[in-house]
């Protein structure tokens, strides 16, 4: 197969220890691929994200406007950075920015930058407030989920049969665990401040967590799953440790999830097994999660297989899955001269 040499604008730099974006980590399996050879420009949301800094990974680091600035000021910021440097493809890894780059597909495509994103309805039915649903289709249970707008249903959420401990979500990220009223309206608030309304209040499934992660065909298709049960979990419940597994039914339940919404890029699906041995659906990410980086390890680079769809390109054979493989997530420090962070901040001004 054809080596790739192109330019790649990754999004999701961040790498706070607790919450680590996959960026990162998709940046790392190209990098690191034999099979690639282009360039990598890292895209972040804050001066601090320390991807942007690892110059032994990204070529060129640029900072993007939140998605809270509208579509236009993505656009016009990209467009700046495109015009430095020649994007060929974009991946996005944070669910936030997700809806906004699909709107702007059509420009993208006047830009001659290339990707592998979900519709809008695709996004739509993935949504945390449709995973009953969902799950309903897939063959596989789901706790309870309710949208709400007041955070007065934690008051009396009792006598209708919601019991402590819940989890108070964000309609598109963040999650809290609650156990009393006074948790579950401060989180109410927190996270609506953050996301917006409705917030999501999902009933509580004690158990062990196992994820999945693949590529949709965007044909009904799954491709180069790679599964892993959460052996060690920050205080966000973000994986710090996890180990390879291969279980027919939760890849069952995953690719009849795919074919639903005929899905197209990647994705992960999380799922508890509860006490009772069944596995419950707990959410569907619109992307690489932040533990991607295994699937090169496994001889899955999903990243790498990403490109190659984007391109046209023949994927050739995934390796076999091989159970009892783990990854160890680790922090360290980086060495960054002030003029360099400065030059990044003066960049977007």
């Amino acid at each position: 197969m054809n080596t790739l040499n192109v330019t790649v604008a990754i999004t999701g730099m961040n790498a706070q220890p607790d919450n680590p974006g996959p960026g990162l980590a998709v940046a790392r399996c190209l990098r690191e691929s034999k099979d690639f050879s282009g360039r990598i420009i890292g895209l972040g949301y804050d001066a601090l994200d320390p991807g942007l800094y690892l110059h032994d990974i990204c070529d060129a680091s640029y900072l993007l406007p939140y998605p809270s600035a509208g579509d236009m000021a993505f656009l016009e910021t990209l467009q700046s950075i495109h015009r430095k440097e020649k994007i060929d493809i974009l991946i996005p890894c944070l669910d936030a920015e997700l809806p906004g780059m699909v709107r702007l597909t059509p420009r993208l495509d006047e830009l001659g930058i290339r990707y592998f994103l979900p519709t809008q309805e695709q996004l739509r039915l993935r949504n945390k407030d449709r995973l009953m649903e969902l799950a309903n289709i897939a063959g596989i249970q789901c706790p309870e989920i309710k949208a709400i707008t007041h955070a007065a249903f934690f008051t009396h959420c009792e006598d209708e049969g919601w019991h402590y401990p819940l989890v108070v979500k964000g309609l598109f990220y963040g999650a809290k665990i609650v156990n009393s009223i006074d948790e579950a309206i401060h989180a109410f608030h927190s996270i609506a401040s953050e996301w917006g309304f409705p917030v999501l209040v999902q009933k509580m499934v004690t158990g062990v967590e196992y994820n999945l992660m693949a590529l949709g065909d965007g044909q009904g298709g799954m491709l180069g799953e790679v599964m892993i049960k959460k052996m060690a979990v920050t205080d966000k419940g973000k994986a710090w440790s996890g180990v390879s597994i291969f279980d027919e039914s939760l890849y069952e339940a995953s690719a009849a999830l795919v074919k639903a919404v005929s899905w197209r890029g990647p994705l992960e699906v999380e799922v508890m097994r509860d006490q009772q041995g069944q596995y419950q659906l707990i959410e569907i990410n619109p992307r690489f999660p932040a533990w991607v980086y295994l699937s090169a390890g496994l001889g899955r680079n999903l990243p790498l297989a990403l490109l190659r769809l984007i391109l046209d390109e023949p994927l050739g054979k995934f390796s076999p899955p091989d159970p009892g493989v783990m990854f160890i997530r680790y922090a360290h420090e980086t060495i960054v001269p002030m003029r360099e962070f400065e030059e990044l901040v003066l960049s977007n001004r």
